[in-house]
């Protein structure tokens, strides 16, 4: 193993919970402003989950007063303060894309039943 490898596997984060896309998530983010600091929620559907090592990301869509709107975290960044399972949703795929053409009750995801 590389150095460069041991450094990744090293700030990579453990604490984040396994969710697939079609899940809804809520994020808790860090956002600074001037030398004030506080966490900002953001309740969503995650449309996609890209692998990696420390490079890994996953989007999450949310519709806020009638606009959709898409924000991408790093999996591993230091500004995300947790992740949240609210519930998680039975999907057929693994890019979800197609729920930014869908409005209303149309782009609702199927809860999934254990």
């Amino acid at each position: 193993m590389d150095v460069l490898e041991m450094l990744q596997k090293e700030q990579m984060r453990t604490d984040i919970p396994d969710f697939r896309p079609g899940d809804t998530i809520r994020v808790h983010a860090r956002i600074t402003e001037g030398d004030k600091e506080r966490i900002q929620v953001f309740q969503g559907v995650v449309i996609r989950k890209r692998k990696g090592t420390t490079d890994a990301t996953f989007t999450v869509r949310k519709v806020s007063y009638g606009i959709g709107v898409e924000r991408i975290f790093p999996s591993h960044s230091p500004t995300i303060d947790r992740v949240e399972i609210v519930t998680r949703g039975r999907v057929r795929r693994a890019k979800l894309y197609y729920l930014r053409k869908l409005r209303g009750k149309a782009a609702r995801i199927r809860e999934k039943r254990d």
